[in-house]
């Protein structure tokens, strides 16, 4: 019972560890690809706070309240010296990073092309920021599920075992749209 639990917590860790490398991932792509061709930066300095505060620090701790795989102590004992970031961890990390940061982009392309435009003389940076914000705020509380587990599916885990998670996804959806919504926020 205790090695089912020692490797339980270090699972967990793990994937809070997983799902914020990944979500830095993104906002790190969402500000350095539009440098790179010139573009407005998507997320201003308050946005990339906001994201990191609220919707990486609730979900990362539901996470490490993960309740235990059940076939965690079927597996193989783990090498002490093996990395963290073994058995798909970087891919997993640089993937669901290029993800999410490629969603963003996408919904800030959008709002700089129906806002008007920024050649025509629109003034649709507004609007775009907007878009990236709240595209990049949303994946990343979505992604915390599929970080559950890194080979498992969400079905096979089962997405509701978690309420702490299910907590933090919809009080952190409910505080995002209020702040998106909400005038004086």
């Amino acid at each position: 019972r205790a090695i089912e639990e020692g490797r339980n917590i270090y699972a967990n860790i793990r994937k809070a560890i997983f799902f914020l490398l990944s979500c830095n991932m993104g906002e790190i792509l969402c500000i350095f690809v539009p440098i790179l061709l010139g573009m407005p930066i998507p997320l201003l300095p308050i946005h990339l706070l906001w994201v990191n505060l609220v919707t990486d620090t609730f979900p990362a701790l539901a996470l490490g309240m993960d309740p235990g795989d059940p076939d965690i102590i079927k597996e193989k004992p783990r090498d002490p010296k093996e990395s963290l970031f073994a058995h798909g961890g970087i891919p997993f990390i640089v993937l669901n990073g290029l993800v999410k940061g490629g969603l963003a982009l996408a919904a800030f392309w959008i709002g700089l092309t129906w806002g008007g435009g920024l050649a025509a003389g629109g003034d649709s940076l507004p609007l775009a920021r907007t878009m990236a914000f709240c595209v990049l705020s949303l994946t990343q509380l979505f992604h915390a599920f599929n970080t559950r587990h890194i080979t498992k599916s969400l079905l096979s885990v089962g997405p509701f075992k978690n309420r702490w998670l299910i907590g933090a996804f919809f009080l952190c959806s409910f505080i995002q749209v209020i702040v998106v919504i909400v005038p004086s926020f």
